[in-house]
Formats: C-alpha cells, structure tokens, sequence
C-alpha cells in the first residue's frame, strides 16, 4: 500500500502544481527552460506512475475490503465508462465536443474514476480512484481562476467529433474486451 500512496503523491503531486503553485511552475520553467520543466515534469510522472500501478497491484494481492458494491453497479459502471474514451481523445481533436464539454480529459478523468469507485470497494481502489476523483475536481475547479496553457494536439477539423467518437468508442470495446472474463 505504501507504493501506492507514494506513487499516487508523485503523479498527482506533479500535475497539481499549476494548481497549488501556478507562480512556482511558472518560475521553475524560466529557471529550466520550458524544455527542461518538462523534462522534470515527465520523469516525476513515470516514476509515480510506475509506483502507483505497481503499488496498486501489490495492494491488490491482500485486499483491504471497505465495502461490496451491488453487482448493479458494475452495469453503471461500464456506462459511465462508455464517454471516457471519446473524451479523451476529444482532448486533443478540437471540435464540438470539446467546445462544449471544456475539459474533456478532466471530464474523462471524474467519469473513470467514479465508474471504478461505483464498482469496486477496497482500500487500494478508494485510494487510486479517490484520489483521481478529488485531483480532477481540484483542477477543474482551479482553470477558473488561472490562465489556461494549450494543449498540443490536432489542428480543429470538421471530422475530429467523428474520429474522437468512432476511435474512443473502439478504444472502449477493446478495454470492455479485455476486462471482461472468457
């Protein structure tokens, strides 16, 4: 569980500067170089990341149980699930989706994350999928109030809504697949 805890502090701890510490970011990336931030930025992401995971799996073999969702929420589960996909690629494939769900990958992000709490009830799940949750919210609570940086992706096309569609619901099929037993 340690794993996970420290893993989950890194990874969210460094996509929570901008918000706690806008000023600072901004500061470290004239000291480094936008370049050289990023690269700092992207080492701590991996590592966390590979903590997490590997925490989350290691907390997974002894569970902790907190509660046992109804077998109904595994069905609300897999249709909160079904927009996160197109979502996330909507993130970067400027169009009306995006337009109109603003922050598609923090969209994405709290529908995830409430999905996997929706059906699972361990420790390890309400540590992760928790922690997602409150960081998503935090963040899109802060993009009010702090300038926003692009984000790379996709030059806006007329066919991008299809492609985020057809592709995340693709990537969607693929995961319900894979996840699912036989």
């Amino acid at each position: 569980m340690t794993l996970l805890i420290l893993g989950l502090l890194i990874f969210l701890g460094v996509h929570s500067v901008s918000i706690v510490a806008p000023g600072w970011r901004d500061a470290q990336a004239a000291r480094l170089g936008e370049m050289g931030w990023k690269g700092v930025y992207t080492v701590l992401s991996i590592v966390g990341f590979a903590l997490l995971v590997y925490g989350y799996g290691q907390a997974r073999r002894a569970p902790v149980v907190l509660y046992t969702p109804p077998t109904g929420l595994r069905h609300a589960a897999l249709l909160l699930m079904l927009p996160v996909f197109p979502l996330l690629l909507a993130a970067y494939l400027p169009g009306r989706i995006k337009s109109a769900a603003k922050h598609p990958m923090l969209l994405a992000t709290k529908l995830w994350a409430t999905a996997h709490l929706l059906a699972n009830g361990n420790l390890a799940d309400v540590l992760l999928f928790g922690g997602f949750l409150v960081w998503a919210v935090a963040d899109r609570i802060s993009m009010k109030r702090r300038t926003q940086r692009p984000l790379p992706g996709a030059p806006a096309g007329r066919f991008n809504d299809l492609i985020a569609v057809f592709a995340g619901l693709a990537l969607y099929g693929f995961f319900v697949k894979g996840a699912t037993p036989g």
